[in-house]
């Protein structure tokens, strides 16, 4: 299990794809060691050249075709490194996912160690409101390709850990592994789209409203 507390050493889960054929990488570290310096610059050029297609046209103008085009490389290439549309989205949101993780795992408090565990998820929880509107088109893009590819990323496995270990030490005798699933569920891209965009919500009510739903019954 990732130390997601920062009282450890800091490990950050990614959802990069490693070897061809193989599915998302969950382990420490941005791509396995043993990945040859060539395929390492492949994965970073069809990264960028994804990066500049999502910045231009937006991402729901991603395709591994187009991707191949703009990086110069085979498309049989691209999708045996990233499988598919959905993959390649989620690797691009995992550079500032891993910022993410080192702000809460190891960041200055109250996100980061050394506050109190209610203001630590406090902090965590406005961040987390912040982080999804500003990656909100990639985040919904990714979600509407796989919508259950959420849970079983690196990125979803970090953040449940650190909220389950804060609700633990907030609630000692509850379910803390349960209502972490729970307590993040509100922040799929497609609802978090739906308040933020169709009912215009700011971001600073979302806060509030969801202090106030962890609080109900505290």
């Amino acid at each position: 299990m990732p130390a997601a507390d920062g009282d450890g050493p800091v490990r950050l889960l990614t959802v990069l794809p490693t070897a061809p054929g193989a599915g998302p990488h969950t382990g420490p570290g941005p791509a396995p060691v043993s990945e040859r310096a060539d395929a390492a610059r492949n994965r970073r050029r069809i990264l960028d050249a994804a990066a500049r297609i999502v910045a231009e046209q937006g991402p729901d103008a991603v395709t591994m075709n187009q991707v191949a085009h703009a990086s110069g490389i085979g498309v049989g290439t691209v999708y045996r490194r990233f499988g598919d549309v959905s993959q390649l989205l989620w690797a691009l949101l995992d550079d500032r996912e891993r910022q993410f993780q080192e702000a809460y795992m190891s960041g200055p408090p109250p996100l980061g160690p050394g506050a109190p565990a209610d203001e630590r998820l406090d902090a965590f929880l406005d961040a987390l409101v912040d982080r999804v509107a500003e990656q909100r088109p990639l985040l919904l893009a990714a979600h509407s390709a796989a919508p259950r590819a959420r849970y079983h990323s690196g990125a979803y496995q970090v953040m449940h850990t650190h909220v389950a270990m804060l609700l633990s030490r907030l609630r000692p005798d509850g379910d803390s592994a349960l209502l972490a699933h729970l307590l993040l569920a509100p922040f799929a891209p497609d609802l978090m789209h739906h308040l933020s965009v169709e009912q215009a919500l700011p971001a600073e009510r979302v806060k509030a409203g969801v202090r106030e739903l962890l609080r109900l019954r505290a």
